[in-house]
């Protein structure tokens, strides 16, 4: 395949009809390093606004078990959207992530904050380090896709566009972040789990290369001080350098999409091993279209 060939297709898709197909091409086929790490960034702007992360300071998940959560993160998503969101697969994952969630009382404009950020942030990222940017179509399927998960989570108020995603996490960034000593605790047990994947001697420089590719007001959120400009600067060479080269590869096979290959999970993984100890004893609420309309 050409390495413009799947824009093409997508380019000739109905976003509306097709959204599910066109998140799988671009998370498994066109950008899925670019796209994990819009979803890693993601994780970073959560921990920006204090009630968030003081709720996940209280658990202390990441500090007992860092690479876990981290995963276990990234499958929920894999496993709603794989088969897809309607299938057995999709919807089982769905309720096993609300009744994890049901443990705590969250508002709604935090779940429609950090949902927005999974929308956003793999866009933004990719507009600014992928080997191409995102066509309209791509974007109004990230957003389709987030307003599906949002119906599935009973997360009330979710936009149907990128433009309204984009507004959401704009305005809510501006009124809610804020530095709190939790937001540096949490943040700081991510950066170790990132840094643990790489040798040891590079740990260091991987944790400020990672600081290097935050914006200002995330960095004053999280109590950390912008990297010095020539390391900013090297970060953004070194990764759209490796765009450059992926820019003249073909196109990845059909038959090999990038698959997640988590670290916790060596032997595989299954449903139920997703999320803490105790969500396996927990009730299971059917989802907000399961329930009966009463008579």
């Amino acid at each position: 395949m050409g390495r413009y060939s799947r824009l093409r297709e997508i380019r000739r898709m109905d976003p509306a009809r097709d959204y599910e197909h066109i998140h799988k091409l671009i998370s498994q086929y066109e950008f899925p390093w670019d796209y994990a790490q819009g979803v890693s960034i993601a994780f970073l702007r959560d921990y920006g606004v204090p009630r968030i992360s003081q709720l996940l300071d209280r658990t202390q998940e990441f500090e007992r078990a860092g690479q876990k959560r981290y995963d276990d993160t990234l499958l929920f998503g894999f496993e709603m959207a794989q088969d897809g969101f309607d299938s057995e697969r999709g919807r089982a994952a769905a309720r096993h992530l609300n009744r994890i969630h049901d443990k705590y009382p969250i508002p709604n404009e935090d779940f429609l904050y950090v949902l927005a950020t999974t929308v956003v942030g793999p866009k933004r990222w990719i507009d600014r380090f992928g080997w191409r940017p995102l066509c309209a179509t791509e974007a109004e399927a990230l957003a389709l896709v987030g307003h599906k998960m949002a119906g599935m989570l009973a997360i009330d108020g979710a936009p149907s566009t990128y433009a309204g995603f984009e507004k959401l996490l704009d305005d809510y960034e501006a009124q809610m972040f804020a530095y709190d000593p939790a937001n540096r605790r949490v943040a700081t047990a991510t950066f170790r789990v990132m840094a643990s994947w790489y040798p040891r001697p590079l740990r260091p420089l991987v944790a400020r290369l990672s600081l290097a590719l935050l914006d200002g007001p995330l960095l004053d959120a999280l109590g950390f001080r912008a990297q010095p400009r020539w390391v900013r600067a090297a970060a953004g060479r070194a990764i759209r350098a490796r765009s450059a080269f992926v820019r003249l590869l073909p196109a990845r096979p059909h038959r090999w999409p990038a698959l997640p290959k988590p670290r916790s999970y060596p032997f595989g993984y299954t449903l139920d091993d997703l999320g803490p100890h105790w969500a396996r004893s927990r009730p299971v609420r059917p989802l907000p279209d399961e329930v009966p309309l009463e008579s």
